[in-house]
């Protein structure tokens, strides 16, 4: 394949691929390799879809950074047949006009469409990240076998795969996605410095109208279905069975929220619960938790609990997906089995009677610090992508 000419002033041209900026670890991972790449050469354009109602965007975020970004409509979450198609020929028209050197693709539907207009577009190196995956126990058994099948035919077309965890990996070699020799673990990378600093205290009990001297327990993210928030608020009626001093938290929204709200009061967890909403002031969140929970049934990486341990909070968590390998398994908090509530229960209790030591919380921020950092991100790319452009014979 001939080789295209760089971009300005020698710059590379990636064309990044991602289903919509709503508030999580994904969108954080895209925004800052647009924004950090440019001093390594590159030049990104970064192409997403719409966010769904209440999962909050961080396009403010992207704008803010200076980040080339355009929406393109039909690239969200959901299956859309005919939005799907005009939006796999807005992909290969914008790859014809930006002529990209690498096409890189993020989230499963993104990474289907992006990666076939590629192809299409003739674009030279094709990269796909899994931050996670949606081949088992998301749909039924068939509609997992063809994405299954669908996601093999793809991984043979695409010259980079990557995964965020090594469980990831793991999970798309049993799976037979591709061989493990082909997939490369390239961890999230996130600002981690502002969780490391002195930390204000009772931002959240005082938005809840807690007592400043009640234990409180919370949950950061997205309230859907994956999240498994139900389990945690199960353990929740069991800690306060036991323990009514402490007092619950859930940061976020989404579209469980209207149901885990009434769930809450059926649970009789009306006065004990409380339902923030997105916060964007995540120090003082950190700052003013206990013990930081994951209840997850699946997971890519968790940003909550690397932001947690960065900020020095206990962490109770289900040990799934990629959850144990930022927990190393568990020498950084506590990991339990997912819908597991008495056993998640019986963990934050424990963990609110002997929280970890100074020292062990310290380790714990040196480790996430060191692996989850942004400046190892864009240096683990920038090599990635000047690999596979070499091996093309693309400059």
């Amino acid at each position: 394949m001939p080789a295209l000419a760089p971009g300005r002033s020698g710059e590379i041209r990636i064309l990044r691929v991602f289903s919509r900026l709503n508030v999580g670890g994904p969108s954080l991972h895209v925004i800052h390799l647009a924004a950090g790449l440019e001093a390594h050469g590159f030049r990104t354009r970064l192409v997403v879809g719409r966010e769904s109602e209440r999962e909050g965007s961080l396009m403010d975020l992207a704008l803010e950074r200076r980040v080339d970004v355009l929406a393109l409509s039909g690239l969200g979450r959901e299956i859309r047949p005919l939005a799907d198609l005009r939006a796999l020929v807005g992909l290969v028209r914008l790859a014809r006009r930006f002529r990209p050197h690498v096409v890189h693709t993020h989230t499963a539907k993104a990474g289907v469409l992006g990666r076939v207009a590629a192809r299409l577009a003739r674009v030279p190196v094709v990269v796909h990240t899994y931050h996670g995956h949606v081949l088992r126990e998301y749909f039924g058994r068939v509609t997992s076998a063809v994405f299954r099948a669908i996601e093999r035919a793809l991984a043979r077309q695409t010259d980079g795969l990557v995964t965020v965890s090594e469980s990831v990996k793991a999970d798309l070699v049993e799976m037979a996605i591709a061989p493990a020799d082909r997939i490369r673990v390239v961890p999230l990378g996130l600002e981690l410095g502002p969780f490391t600093e002195a930390l204000p205290r009772g931002v959240l009990r005082e938005d809840a109208g807690y007592p400043a001297e009640a234990p409180l327990v919370g949950m950061v993210g997205r309230l859907a279905p994956v999240k498994d928030v139900p389990t945690f608020l199960r353990a929740a009626r069991l800690v306060r069975a036991r323990r009514p001093d402490v007092r619950f938290s859930l940061v976020g929204d989404g579209p469980e929220r209207a149901a885990l709200e009434g769930e809450a009061q059926a649970l009789g967890l009306q006065d004990a619960v409380c339902f923030h909403g997105w916060r964007r002031d995540l120090p003082a969140v950190y700052g003013d938790l206990d013990v930081v929970v994951n209840a997850s049934r699946n997971e890519g990486t968790p940003v909550a609990l690397i932001e947690a341990l960065a900020a020095g909070c206990p962490v109770v968590a289900t040990a799934v997906g990629g959850t144990p390998d930022v927990l190393e398994g568990g020498t950084h908090g506590t990991l339990v089995p997912a819908q597991d509530e008495a056993a998640l229960a019986a963990a934050i209790e424990a963990t609110l009677a002997a929280p970890p030591s100074a020292a062990r919380r310290a380790r714990a921020r040196a480790h996430v610090l060191g692996r989850y950092g942004v400046p190892r991100l864009l240096g683990d790319l920038a090599g990635l992508y000047r690999e596979l452009l070499a091996a093309r014979g693309t400059a």
